[in-house]
């Protein structure tokens, strides 16, 4: 018993020491490279038309399963795989690494927004 748990917290180690976390300024040096801003904003919440949502402080998570679904749309995925099908996010997203879509989530999610709840 005392061996597998050392095995099992080894392993947890491991994995943890696996996970990087996400890197805010590459975020914003991906958000300018890949030219986000030219509908989004330089800020990421004036978007260029009204229709164009605001991303600063969006969630993180959400953020990147929408990029991920955009992708997988662009690559003609079944709609059964979760996809997004636009063919203007589909076409930014496509060039993203999962760093790129996860350092662009975080820093987004950094942001100053005037996304709020209200209570």
């Amino acid at each position: 018993m005392k061996k597998l748990t050392l095995a099992v917290a080894g392993s947890l180690f491991m994995f943890a020491g696996s996970v990087q976390a996400a890197d805010l300024v590459a975020g914003q040096a991906a958000f300018e490279k890949f030219a986000c801003a030219s509908c989004h904003g330089a800020d990421a919440k004036t978007s260029s038309l009204p229709t164009y949502p605001i991303l600063a402080g969006q969630h993180a998570d959400y953020l990147e399963h929408a990029l991920r679904a955009y992708k997988r749309g662009q690559a003609g995925m079944p709609a059964s795989a979760n996809v997004r099908n636009n063919a203007v996010m589909g076409a930014m997203a496509t060039p993203l690494s999962n760093a790129d879509i996860e350092n662009i989530s975080a820093w987004l999610a950094s942001l100053p927004s005037p996304l709020s709840t209200s209570k």
